[in-house]
């Protein structure tokens, strides 16, 4: 299996996993991206096609916290940054997207975290 049919593979997991999301338009997304070393989400409005608000471990602030902490840690962070985020913008209820990942590890960190802080998800 070459890298391209990889690619392609990962890619029809994300349409799918996307499909399946439902009420999409009626509630932000929050869409979760990760590396081998960070982790990135974005909450984006489907219906303007805008990004709301962004997080990630490598933000400045949160960079200088957590650098040499592990990379579940780190997730943790990112998602109490993202749940104040969304407190503040007075937004209650989210749909997550986890891009074709498996639902465990950093994944499931940032959304516990999220969920910690009361955001419905």
């Amino acid at each position: 299996m070459s890298l391209n049919d990889k690619r392609k593979k990962y890619l029809k997991k994300k349409l799918r996993t996307k499909k399946s999301l439902g009420t999409l338009g009626k509630y932000p997304r929050l869409v979760i991206f990760k590396s081998n070393k960070h982790i990135y989400g974005q909450l984006l409005d489907d219906n303007k096609n805008v990004t709301l608000f962004s997080s990630s471990s490598m933000d400045n602030d949160l960079r200088k916290k957590v650098k040499s902490m592990s990379k579940v840690i780190k997730s943790t962070e990112v998602g109490y940054m993202l749940a104040d985020k969304i407190k503040n913008n007075k937004i209650e209820k989210v749909i997550f997207d986890r891009n074709g990942y498996q639902f465990h590890g950093r994944v499931k960190a940032v959304v516990d975290a999220i969920k910690e802080k009361g955001i419905s998800i």
